[in-house]
C-alpha cells in the first residue's frame, strides 16, 4: 500500500509542476485532464501526510522516552505516543478506503425513475412522496432538479416519473436508492382505518454521455402524438409528445412535459441514453458477481429495499438491517444517516475483498 502511496504523492508533485507551464495550459484539453487528476488524488496525497506527520511524531515521542525524564515529562510523552499511535490507525484506515477503486460514474448527474407498483392508487401517492423526498434531498445539496418525463392520475399522485438530479456527486449518494421501496399506512381513500401495504420501484441511473453511450438513430423509432393527460391547460393541442423506440432492445421512452417538440425528443434520448448505460453496468455487475456477492450499491431493482412504516414512524432499511424513527423528516429529504451506513457497510464489503 505504501509503496503505491508513495507514487500517487509523486504523480500529485509532477502534475503540479506541469499545470503551472505555460505549453500545457495552452492545450485546453491536457490542462483539464491534469487538473481533474490532480484534484482527483489530492485528498489520498494529503491523507499520506497526514499519516507521515504522525508516523514520526510518534517516532520521535518514542526516541523522547529514552532520554532522562521527569515523571511528570514521561507521562506526557507517553500521552504523545499513544495519540500518535492513535492517529496513524485511523489515518491508515482511511487510506485504504480512499485507495479503494472509484466507481467511475461516481460524480455523474442522475436520472431517476419512480414508478408506482402494488397498490394502485396508494401506490402512486406515494410513489409523489418519494419524488419530493429525493427533491427536497437534492435541495440540502444544492442540486438542481428537473422533470423529464411525468404521468399523474386525478388525485394527486405519480404513475410514473423521471427527472435528472445534477450535482457534484450526485450519483455516489443516491445510487443505493435503487429498488423497491414499501409503503404501510391507512390510505386516505380508507374508511375502515386499515392499514395498507403499498410498493413503488426506484431506479437510480447515472447520466450517461454521448461518449458512454452513441445512439445509433437508424436503431432508433420516433413517434409524435397529442400529449394526454388530466385535462386543462397543460394537454397540448398539437402533436408535441414524442416516443423514442429503440428497437435493439424494445426500450420505449415517452415525454409530453415540454409544448415543444424538439425538447420533448430531447428529453426522451436522454432517458434513453442511461437506461441503455445502466443495462450494460447491469451486464458487467452480472459478470463480476461470482467474486462480490455484495451488492450494496448495485443491487437488482427487484429487491426490496426499504420499508416505510406510517403508523410507528420509521424507515427500515433491510440491507443493512437499519431503522430510523423519525419517518417525516426523512420524507422530507433527511436521508444523510441512512446513506451514510449505507456508504460504510458498501466500503467495509469492499475491503474485505481486497484483503
Amino acid at each position: 500500500m505504501f509503496d503505491k502511496l508513495r507514487e500517487i504523492e509523486t504523480r500529485f508533485e509532477i502534475i503540479g509542476d506541469d499545470i503551472n507551464k505555460p505549453e500545457v495550459i495552452a492545450d485546453q484539453a491536457r490542462w483539464r485532464g491534469l487538473m481533474k487528476e490532480h484534484a482527483t488524488i489530492g485528498p489520498i496525497v494529503e491523507k499520506y501526510r497526514e499519516f507521515k506527520r504522525a508516523e514520526e511524531a510518534l517516532r520521535e515521542s518514542r526516541e523522547m522516552l529514552n532520554e532522562s525524564l521527569d515523571d511528570e515529562m514521561r507521562a506526557l510523552v507517553r500521552e504523545e505516543v499513544k495519540d500518535s499511535a492513535e492517529k496513524m490507525e485511523i489515518f491508515g484506515e482511511e487510506l485504504k478506503i480512499l485507495l479503494l477503486p472509484k466507481d467511475p460514474n461516481d460524480e455523474k448527474n442522475v436520472i431517476v425513475e419512480i414508478r408506482g407498483g402494488a397498490g394502485g392508487d396508494e401506490a402512486a401517492l406515494f410513489a409523489s412522496d418519494l419524488h419530493r423526498m429525493y427533491s427536497r434531498y437534492a435541495e440540502r445539496n444544492r442540486w438542481k432538479v428537473e422533470t423529464l418525463s411525468a404521468n399523474e392520475n386525478d388525485l394527486g399522485g405519480i404513475k410514473e416519473i423521471a427527472f435528472m438530479i445534477a450535482g457534484k456527486g450526485a450519483y455516489s449518494r443516491l445510487k443505493y436508492e435503487s429498488g423497491v421501496h414499501r409503503v404501510q399506512r391507512v390510505p386516505t381513500t380508507e374508511s375502515q382505518g386499515r392499514i395498507h401495504t403499498s410498493t413503488v420501484t426506484v431506479a437510480v441511473l447515472p447520466e450517461a454521455e454521448e461518449v458512454d453511450v452513441a445512439l445509433n438513430m437508424n436503431e432508433i423509432r420516433v413517434d409524435v402524438f397529442r400529449s394526454s393527460g388530466c385535462g386543462g391547460q397543460s394537454v397540448n393541442t398539437t402533436d408535441s409528445a414524442v416516443r423514442v423506440t429503440h428497437n435493439p432492445t424494445g426500450i420505449v421512452v415517452s415525454c409530453q412535459d415540454e409544448k415543444s417538440q424538439h425538447k420533448n425528443k430531447d428529453k426522451a434520448l436522454r432517458i434513453l441514453r442511461a437506461r441503455l448505460y445502466d443495462l450494460e453496468l447491469e451486464k458487467q455487475a452480472r459478470e463480476q458477481r461470482d467474486a462480490r456477492r455484495s451488492q450494496v450499491g448495485t443491487g437488482d431493482r427487484s429487491e426490496k429495499i426499504r420499508t416505510y412504516n406510517f403508523p410507528q414512524s420509521r424507515v427500515t432499511d433491510h440491507r443493512v438491517n437499519k431503522t430510523i424513527h423519525r419517518l417525516e423528516a426523512f420524507l422530507d429529504g433527511d436521508l444523510e444517516e441512512m446513506t451514510e451506513v449505507l456508504i460504510t457497510t458498501d466500503q467495509a464489503e469492499k475491503l474485505k475483498m481486497e484483503s
